[in-house]
């Protein structure tokens, strides 16, 4: 399997240098495994396996004389647990080893090569023993030196504690370290300093929390100076946007949050200015005309052209790891309680998907591998795994909204329901509380007619059954966004699945999905 880096992904598509402290490891770190036990309860057991450090081989002889000494053995990891109990997670820690290098005599001294490092884990293995020093040549019987002893089994581990850390904080405020590539490599920071106004800002479709602003700030906010956006930044009041201002004003540092795209606001205050609502999907926001700002990628055409096709409320999840540009639409994240897949494709449960965004998308210092997907990333230290316990029980604590009687008409929503349960099929894959069959069936893109370039990017290669649950306050619809109203999903499924419905019972049909 190939190995991708930071270097590989992000590199590949905007033509960047790497980061320091990236690492790559097939084995091990944060496996698939890692994420797997789809129920609710166990859905954010997240640990890491582990193995011993790997011995360090003896250093070649040199050209004459005696031969080169045994090299010593690596040292173990510390170990970090196995999945503990629900919404637990172990952590690894990481071991050492040092082949010594052969000495020769009087040629010059052999190279050695240190064992590898190596993650902790219970249960962990030694190193292997190390090897000797070849024999010297020139020299008259030169044996070679004896093997090093094998290292010794990482220790226990410890269990990460799901209320050490604040869902609702890591949510809203947390980079996971993601500053060090939004300021240092695409120095996007310098970009908002010098021309993101307010109302440029706004029109982007990011959004400002008007609790975290003093009290009659925006009687006298020029919104058409960037240092007013610097000012909000500092204040923690753009949604989803963390940074650093100093004392003269300057944006020194900034990085991104989930909140960026799961989040919005009411517009209480103005359109765009408002109270939070986590779990809304932010469908103003657009995510590939900002990165496109970035200075970061002057020059890069390629790169700014995909960013710049996305659009308000789409965002391409994989582009920097296949190279494929097929945004998806940027989903709402609340009513996920007891949904054993996220994603639209059900490639693992929400921590999954978590990790994924946090380390491959945002790039946060963090640990990510799958190798259905050929992904590997590793990143020490880790800033995103041990609070992935914590933000899951934030996030599957959002509800979705509550809908307004006068949203729908009630006798045709009833009519509805009977036909969602019934000459419609919709329970049939949209079954039980939380109205999808996720945790026992994918769907190919064939058995109802999406489209199937998204499914074939994934790791399962099929569809998750989308719970329901928000619909009237959740469009567009589909993964692409290509129904644009829930009397078009209606038509679809009418269409693709030869449902032979009549244009009043797709009303119906209709009214009860806008009840949900």
């Amino acid at each position: 399997m190939a190995q991708h880096s930071f270097r590989s992904s992000i590199g590949a598509r905007f033509g960047l240098r790497d980061r320091s402290g990236f690492a790559l490891a097939l084995g091990g770190l944060v496996s698939l495994s890692a994420f797997n036990g789809c129920g609710g309860g166990d859905d954010d057991t997240t640990s890491t396996a582990a193995h011993g450090g790997s011995a360090g081989h003896g250093g070649t002889s040199g050209q004459s004389g005696k031969s080169g000494a045994s090299g010593k053995s690596g040292r173990a990891g510390s170990g970090g647990s196995h999945a503990g109990a629900p919404d637990q997670a172990g952590s690894g820690g990481t071991g050492e080893a040092a082949g010594e290098a052969g000495r020769s005599s009087p040629g010059a001294g052999g190279s050695a090569t240190g064992g590898s490092n190596a993650t902790g884990g219970s249960n962990a293995t030694g190193g292997s023993d190390a090897t000797g020093g070849s024999d010297a040549t020139g020299g008259s019987n030169a044996a070679s030196g004896a093997a090093g002893e094998s290292g010794a089994g990482g220790e226990p581990g410890h269990v990460i504690d799901p209320t050490s850390f604040d869902g609702k904080h890591v949510f809203r405020y947390d980079t996971f370290g993601d500053d060090v590539f939004w300021t240092q490599t695409l120095r996007i920071n310098e970009a908002i300093e010098a021309a993101l106004d307010p109302t440029t800002a706004l029109g982007l479709g990011l959004k400002v929390d008007a609790d975290a602003l003093p009290p009659g700030v925006l009687e006298t906010a020029d919104l058409s100076s960037p240092a007013t956006t610097v000012a909000l930044i500092g204040l923690n009041a753009v949604v989803g946007v963390k940074g650093t201002v100093d004392t003269a004003g300057h944006l020194t540092s900034v990085g991104i949050t989930c909140a960026l795209c799961h989040s919005s606001v009411d517009d209480s205050v103005m359109h765009g200015i408002g109270r939070r609502v986590d779990g809304q999907a932010n469908h103003d926001l657009d995510p590939g005309a900002i990165i496109a700002l970035s200075p970061g990628l002057a020059g890069n055409q390629a790169a700014l052209d995909v960013l710049n096709s996305w659009g308000p409320g789409f965002y391409d999840p994989r582009w920097n790891e296949d190279g494929i540009n097929h945004p998806v639409v940027i989903p709402s994240i609340y009513g996920l309680k007891d949904v054993p897949l996220e994603t639209y494709t059900g490639d693992g449960p929400i921590s999954y998907w978590n990790s994924y965004v946090a380390v491959t998308q945002m790039h946060g210092q963090g640990q990510f591998f799958d190798p259905r997907i050929d992904v590997a990333v590793i990143y020490e230290p880790d800033l995103v795994t041990p609070k992935l316990p914590s933000l899951f029980e934030y996030e599957v604590s959002l509800a979705a909204p509550a809908v307004p009687a006068s949203a729908y008409d009630a006798a045709a929503a009833e009519r509805g329901a009977a036909l969602f349960d019934g000459a419609a099929h919709c329970s049939t894959c949209h079954a039980g509380t939380t109205r999808t069959d996720a945790g026992t069936t994918l769907h190919a893109a064939s058995e109802t007619g999406m489209d199937p370039v998204t499914a074939m990017r994934s790791a399962t290669g099929r569809y998750r059954t989308t719970p329901l649950r928000g619909l009237l306050a959740n469009g567009p619809y589909f993964h692409d966004g290509s129904a644009k109203t829930l009397a078009e999903v209606v038509a679809h499924y009418d269409a693709a699945l030869s449902l032979g419905l009549t244009t009043e019972q797709q009303a119906d049909l209709t009214e009860y999905l806008k009840s949900l």
